[in-house]
């Protein structure tokens, strides 16, 4: 068995990862990022970016996901994409100090890391509701802008009332003949922003209080029932698609058992988003912050790096 070791792990590669890096890089870490997917993280499957200071072009989350990356190569970072890992484990090492090991999926080397930063983000929820599994792919999807063009000229179902259900709504609404917005309060959680611009826009149509009973088609997805939650009543409306943003489910599996959680899985972390165990730090989606944003988790991955410098010499 082969051992690797460096001092800082970063483990994805998002907008949160790519940050840490250079923060790390600028302070002279030794350091390695590694990414299970494609660098970018969640932003990758997102169709406008509004909000990002300094960029008024308004790019899509794959354009400001490749800047970030072209800003990670310019500081000579190399990240290590398609590297899967299962299980972090806390370990003494031979040289002395808290460390921790981890072996990527299919490799004979573990790598052992002084310090950790957590980037993992998160995956969308589900409504596990009848019909839902069998429809996952076939009619049901979590990402408009990736699917969206597939149902040009129909009409479709977005479930979910934060800025991610009306954001991709609108974004569907050039694409389709008319976007249902289900949502099982009375009111939106969106920004007031977007809110006021679904509500001027034709093609959308606002179901309120409604929340999705099952999932109907045969070989793929063809309507939906819905609940009125108020008065019990339902209603079957035929559509070609549905997309779910009804929440999200933390990417901390291969590390919870060695730090605090939230009843969620969200890892709790502090104002130097320090975790509850030594030298493991939580950033982004994937740690329990109110807000789930490219630039929250840009300016996690920062403070974070910071910390982590702050640490070592510390630690002398």
């Amino acid at each position: 068995m082969k051992e690797l070791k460096t001092d800082l792990l970063i483990i994805g590669a998002g907008p949160g990862g790519m940050a840490a890096a250079l923060y790390a890089k600028r302070s002279g870490l030794d350091f390695i990022i590694v990414e299970k997917n494609m660098a970018g993280g969640q932003i990758i499957n997102t169709d406008l970016i509004e909000n990002y200071p300094g960029f008024l072009d308004n790019p899509s989350g794959f354009e400001l996901a490749q800047k970030l990356s072209e800003h990670c190569k310019k500081f000579e970072i190399d990240i290590m994409e398609y590297f899967s890992i299962d299980k972090i484990e806390e370990a003494d090492h031979k040289d002395g100090g808290k460390t921790y090991k981890f072996k990527s999926t299919g490799s004979d080397s573990y790598i052992y890391s002084r310090a950790l930063i957590i980037a993992t983000g998160a995956k969308p929820d589900r409504l596990d509701v009848k019909g839902e599994a069998e429809f996952i792919g076939k009619g049901i999807s979590f990402c408009a802008t990736c699917d969206g063009a597939l149902y040009r000229g129909k009409e479709v179902a977005v479930v979910g009332g934060g800025d991610t259900a009306v954001e991709e709504a609108l974004f569907l609404s050039n694409l389709v003949d008319k976007v249902y917005l289900i949502h099982r309060r009375d009111e939106l959680r969106a920004c007031d922003m977007l809110q006021c611009r679904a509500r001027d826009n034709g093609k959308i149509e606002f179901l309120w209080s409604s929340v999705v009973e099952e999932f109907v088609g045969d070989e793929k997805l063809e309507s939906i029932i819905i609940k009125n939650k108020n008065d019990g009543s339902t209603r079957k409306i035929a559509v070609a698609a549905a997309f779910e943003y009804v929440g999200w489910e933390p990417n901390s599996d291969m590390i919870k058992h060695l730090v605090d959680t939230d009843q969620k899985g969200f890892i709790i972390a502090d104002m130097t988003m320090k975790t509850s165990h030594e030298a493991i730090f939580a950033i982004g989606d994937v740690r329990n912050t109110p807000f789930r944003q490219v630039i929250t988790a840009v300016a996690d991955g920062a403070v974070a790096a910071m910390y982590v410098d702050k640490y070592f010499l510390e630690q002398g």
